[in-house]
């Protein structure tokens, strides 16, 4: 399948372009599921991505990874948000997990704590006690770039195959723009 300049084909029968915790996770998945594209791993991140790849930054979906805090407790969260919106972190995120301090998580923890890449960090293969917040216009998307775990590859899903992952909760954390 052609989705701008890339050519898609199943993610359970490459492998090789997914981080081992994103492999494992669609090992059993249906094959059309999930695609993959092999890419340029200097052009992972969103804006440069979509300029090359000719995608618009609204049909793909960044994984940010937040860390949480109320009294001595730590946690961590993956929110999802398309490429065009900004994800609500002080209002929405916060007050949904309850926490009373919310932050982006360091990258140096969020790859070692996911076994990906930055540049490619994926709701796909993350630890599964982690939360999963899907902003409701990912969730309502039909198709959606995402990462693939390494900075070489990228996925393509559809919102409706995010919102139904295990931990994953539908709610609106994004501002528009």
């Amino acid at each position: 399948m052609r989705f701008g300049t890339l050519e898609f084909s199943p993610a359970v029968d490459h492998p090789e372009l997914l981080a081992a915790p994103t492999a494992t996770a669609l090992a059993d998945a249906d094959p059309s599921d999930a695609l993959v594209a092999a890419i340029d791993p200097g052009l992972a991140d969103t804006a440069a991505f979509c300029a090359h790849y000719e995608i618009s930054p609204a049909d793909g979906a960044n994984c940010v990874i937040v860390q949480a805090r109320r009294g001595e407790r730590t946690w961590y969260a993956a929110c999802l948000v398309r490429g065009a919106d900004r994800l609500d972190v002080n209002g929405a995120v916060r007050r949904h997990l309850d926490a009373r301090k919310l932050s982006f998580a360091p990258m140096e923890q969020a790859v070692e704590l996911t076994g990906m890449q930055v540049g490619g960090i994926t709701p796909v293969g993350l630890p599964s006690d982690w939360l999963i917040l899907v902003d409701e216009s990912v969730a309502s998307h039909e198709r959606l770039i995402i990462g693939s775990g390494t900075r070489d590859a990228k996925l393509l899903v559809s919102g409706s195959f995010l919102a139904a992952s295990a931990n994953a909760e539908v709610l609106p954390i994004a501002l528009r723009g």
